[in-house]
């Protein structure tokens, strides 16, 4: 985490776009126009099969091949998910994928992953939703996984192996290794104290769910990770907290996102997400970067 003066953590700014009701000519063309706008540090979308506004159907992207085929139009910049269902990709196939997109993005893939929640998607295409208590033991034990096959260990005889009554390795390797040394970072979306003590402990960073914009909400969690990093002897100072909320759609509404940002950054966020509307394309992206993104950049120094 790089410091400003004054002791102040420097804060990334990402825009996310999400892959539901939209045509892939306006996402490349979004895409294109962030490639093009220095203001933002990161590109982001959800991870849903269908839309998660409606307890069943509607049309999306898969959101990992898609944001495979969008990286060129961002260089240099991050791309992560908030965040990956743990429940539709068995951890090995993810730490698969994840090396691959770390190669893609010249190492700044960031892994967002959590447990899994939208009843009715997992249904439709028969997937199975544990009860809430398993899938964290689940998520737990992948982030394990994944980082076993992120491990120097995989990438040479015998590999890596690991007793898990979930996910399991056996001798496993994880060939061609990953460009990042460790793997990406991996970010947890856990919001119990469980799962807060779970990105603890295997996390390189905490997301907070989309739409949960309450930023005293936003302290209490931080505090509590911020606990268990001390307890574990991590520096929470390497920690990423990260804020995602509406960029907004009017001139009221950017403003009320700037102020949100700048509450979020004193409680200890250091990466902000604004999101937005995904069919209303490049100009209003590049409203978002002029209205909020820039707006934020100024008042942090």
């Amino acid at each position: 985490m790089v410091r400003q003066p004054g002791g102040r953590a420097k804060v990334a700014i990402g825009f996310k776009t999400s892959p539901q009701h939209v045509d892939w000519a306006t996402l490349e063309a979004t895409w294109t126009a962030a490639g093009e706008l220095d203001v933002f540090d990161s590109a982001w979308m959800n991870d849903h099969l269908s839309d998660p506004r409606v307890e069943r159907g509607g049309d999306s992207w898969e959101p990992l091949t898609l944001s495979a085929a969008l990286a060129h139009l961002v260089p240099g910049k991050w791309i992560g998910h908030g965040v990956l269902s743990n429940t539709f990709r068995h951890p090995a196939v993810l730490a698969k994928q994840a090396t691959a997109m770390d190669h893609i993005t010249g190492g700044r893939f960031i892994l967002g992953l959590g447990a899994g929640w939208h009843v009715g998607e997992h249904d439709t295409y028969g997937i199975a939703l544990p009860p809430v208590g398993e899938r964290i033991s689940r998520l737990e034990a992948a982030a394990r996984s994944i980082r076993a096959l992120f491990s120097d260990a995989s990438a040479r005889p015998p590999g890596v192996t690991l007793d898990d009554r979930f996910f399991p390795l056996r001798g496993a390797v994880n060939l061609p290794r990953p460009l990042t040394p460790g793997g990406p970072p991996i970010w947890l979306g856990g919001q119990k104290p469980r799962g807060l003590r779970i990105a603890a402990r295997y996390g390189d960073g905490w997301i907070l769910p989309a739409g949960t914009d309450d930023v005293p909400e936003f302290t209490e969690r931080r505090g509590l990770i911020v606990q268990e990093l001390e307890a574990v002897g991590r520096d929470p100072a390497s920690f990423t907290f990260a804020a995602q909320f509406p960029g907004g759609t009017t001139a009221t509404e950017h403003r009320a996102a700037v102020a949100r940002a700048l509450r979020f950054v004193d409680a200890g966020s250091t990466h902000l997400i604004l999101g937005m509307p995904a069919t209303l394309g490049p100009e209003h992206l590049r409203t978002i970067a002029r209205e909020v993104a820039l707006p934020i950049r100024e008042a942090l120094g």
